[in-house]
């Protein structure tokens, strides 16, 4: 099969309409040439590239752009600058052959959302959701700090922050993995029956600055930030075990890109005089 044909296949069972404008797509290597083996990613980094090399894999499926950007914009930009980065990653992808497809509007935009259903099946919450509000779940009642840990162990997170009181009582979590932004965090934070929102990322002066006040006002018992990468990652292992399926002709291998971050105590060390 060429990447082409893989990529006709998928669009014709992902079981979303493809949007007008969408970031899916290729976004590296000639897709008319024969695929020997799949890697599925959330993020195309240069680790994951070589990795995906050493198993012979020559289709990258990623849900994260290649060159920094959402849009997709960037690669001429860093290109005429001369970014080193950008011309390393450039060369190893042209070296190896190796094709890139993104894969981000249609598998969030089926129903259930592929990455929702990944992410909360990594948890545990699948069972949980509120059957009329996807995203929604009511779980056994825990502490805040114990709802960190439990989504920092289950989905690798490393740097993982919360705002709130560790010992505050929650139940119900709403869910929202990735970047959504402050137009959509902020009602999830505002609502009586949710008492937790977890996120991938958000700017800190948005909705990082709306949670500390939503907690001091009572409004909530707080706010969980997993990391982007590492809060949407679950949803395409999901993608990974779908494609297998579809695409029996080919070896589909999932390639994890470990959180990028690393945490230090919070207290600064002693000063030997």
């Amino acid at each position: 099969m060429t990447a082409q044909q893989v990529a006709e296949r998928i669009d014709a069972h992902v079981g979303a309409p493809r949007r007008a404008t969408t970031v899916d797509g290729f976004l590296a290597g000639d897709p008319d040439a024969p695929v020997r083996g799949i890697a599925v990613t959330v993020m195309a980094t240069f680790d994951v590239l070589r990795r995906a090399v050493e198993q012979g894999l020559d289709l990258v499926i990623t849900h994260e752009p290649l060159y920094f950007d959402h849009q997709g914009t960037s690669h001429d930009d860093l290109a005429a600058a001369g970014d080193p980065v950008h011309a390393a990653k450039a060369a190893f992808v042209a070296e190896h052959g190796l094709r890139v497809l993104r894969a981000h509007d249609a598998w969030h935009d089926r129903e259930p959302d592929g990455i929702l259903t990944g992410v909360a099946r990594a948890l545990g919450w699948l069972d949980a959701e509120r059957a009329d509000d996807p995203g929604v779940y009511d779980l056994p009642a825990t502490t805040l700090g114990d709802l960190a840990a439990h989504v920092a162990q289950s989905l690798g997170a490393r740097a993982l922050r919360y705002v709130g009181d560790p010992g505050a009582s929650v139940s119900t979590v709403e869910l929202q993995p990735g970047f959504q932004g402050f137009a959509l965090n902020r009602p999830a934070l505002a609502r009586p029956d949710v008492d937790v929102l977890v996120i991938g990322e958000g700017h800190e002066w948005e909705i990082g600055e709306y949670a500390a006040d939503a907690v001091a006002a009572g409004t909530c018992a707080g706010m969980v930030v997993v990391g982007h990468a590492p809060s949407e990652e679950a949803g395409m292992a999901e993608y990974a075990r779908w494609l297998t399926d579809l695409v029996p002709e080919l070896p589909v291998r999932f390639v994890d890109a470990p959180d990028h971050y690393r945490t230090v105590p919070a207290e600064r060390p002693t000063t030997q005089r």
